[in-house]
């Protein structure tokens, strides 16, 4: 058994057995196509093949980016673990998808439910992009990549690592995000602490700690600024960042010394990096990383962000606000329908409110929903979005907003995995939720 497999098996059995574990796959739910989706929500062809998944969505300008892994060539005989992936991408404009386009191809790949690539649009005009390669025969030594490209997507650049540690040890769950510097920044969770560890003597080997990092890479791929945010983490939790009218903020889960595993912001004011400080103290204590992490969004000083909690034996999916930039939040508002998985997304609407996305239920009843809240807590509708496997392998479901229609796209777990894509008005029956609430 894995080290990432051992800490979601203790949280499966410590909050009710709703987490898997990092890697793997899961079957296609065979009953859960009963389910009805409502009219509102439009089925797309999806510009991704089968042998889909790990999709992530980015909205710039007048386009919605989609970018997911596909596996292109089958595992030669005598490595079958290791077959050649491709990450990909393609531009929804509302209507259509662009053609498709790929930033890298390879073996080595790393590729995981949870840890999955992500691709940004920068404000130059350019795109950004990040993948994992693996680095040793263990499980979880793996490296982080990113590449640019200046021309819509058409050629890359060669791909820089923006840890310079040079430890076999773990590096994902990235987010990136535009350095206002015309830089691409990056933070991530970083495990060179299991490195110092395996040489140090039983008396002074310090606790397994992953660690919050974060770097800029520069014209030419050059790495500057990299810095350590936080010192102790939670191990495979998402993180999520999102770029303020003053500057970035990047929400986390944290870890106590005494396992308290809340949300943690930091945010880069004035060209320095913010220490952490908790977003909300839910209390949950737990001795294993649940694979759940936070998602942020953010409109000049408006920032939104939506989490799962399972405090005190009681699922929760939750959202809070700030109107200065992240330095401050308010009280948060629950969201969930009563039996929230979590693996939450988070998009901020043109009346202000935050449209919430997370997986509700368990096992064959699983399902993708979406509810908008506003700043004050009214909270709309709750929107089915499709039906969808509990498992792990239908990953993390993501979501974006061009205008007022919002685009969602999840893995179908089935046999062979694929992405799927629908679109939806945002508010379905044409008014705001602050006026639903009238």
């Amino acid at each position: 058994m894995t080290r990432c497999d051992r800490r979601a098996l203790a949280a499966f059995s410590l909050i009710g057995g709703t987490i898997a574990g990092c890697g793997g796959s899961g079957a296609e739910d065979p009953g859960a196509a009963a389910l009805p989706v409502p009219a509102a929500v439009e089925p797309l062809p999806s510009p991704a093949g089968p042998r889909s998944g790990e999709p992530n969505l980015f909205a710039a300008g007048d386009r919605i980016y989609l970018s997911w892994i596909e596996e292109v060539e089958e595992a030669a005989p005598d490595d079958p673990e290791d077959p050649v992936h491709a990450l990909r991408f393609a531009a929804w404009d509302g209507e259509t998808w662009s053609e498709t386009g790929t930033i890298a191809t390879g073996r080595g790949w790393f590729v995981n439910w949870a840890d999955f690539p992500s691709l940004v649009a920068l404000p130059d005009g350019s795109l950004a992009a990040h993948w994992l390669v693996r680095t040793g025969p263990e499980t979880y030594a793996y490296q982080v990549r990113i590449s640019r490209s200046q021309d819509g997507g058409r050629t890359w650049s060669e791909p820089v690592v923006p840890h310079r540690d040079g430890t076999a040890t773990e590096h994902g769950f990235v987010s990136l995000f535009a350095d206002l510097e015309g830089g691409i920044g990056a933070v991530w969770l970083d495990g060179r602490k299991y490195a110092a560890e395996a040489g140090a003597t039983e008396q002074g080997a310090p606790p397994h700690e992953m660690t919050l990092r974060a770097a800029v890479i520069g014209p030419g791929g050059v790495i500057r600024d990299e810095v350590l945010l936080d010192g102790r983490t939670c191990d495979c939790c998402p993180t999520s960042a999102a770029l303020t009218s003053r500057g970035p903020v990047v929400v986390y889960r944290d870890r106590s010394a005494d396992e308290v595993r809340d949300i943690s912001v930091v945010r880069r004011v004035d060209g320095r990096w913010t220490g952490p400080r908790p977003l909300h103290e839910d209390g949950w204590v737990i001795s294993a990383c649940p694979v759940n992490g936070p998602a942020v969004a953010a409109r000049d000083e408006r920032v939104a962000v939506a989490w799962f909690t399972a405090a005190g034996g009681t699922h929760r999916v939750r959202v809070a606000f700030s109107e200065d930039a992240g330095a401050t939040f308010g009280p948060p508002f629950p969201v969930d329908d009563g039996a929230p998985l979590g693996r939450v997304d988070l998009e901020l609407l043109s009346d202000g409110s935050a449209l919430v996305t997370w997986l509700e239920g368990s096992g064959e009843e699983a399902r993708i929903l979406a509810r908008a809240v506003t700043p004050d807590g009214q909270a709309g509708p709750v929107m089915l979005v499709s039906p969808a496997s509990g498992e792990r392998a239908s990953g993390f479901p993501r979501a974006a907003v061009l205008g007022d229609r919002v685009l969602f796209a999840w893995t179908d777990a089935g046999e062979p995995a694929r992405i799927r894509v629908a679109a939806a008005d945002a508010y379905p029956d044409g008014r705001t939720v602050a006026s639903k609430s009238k």
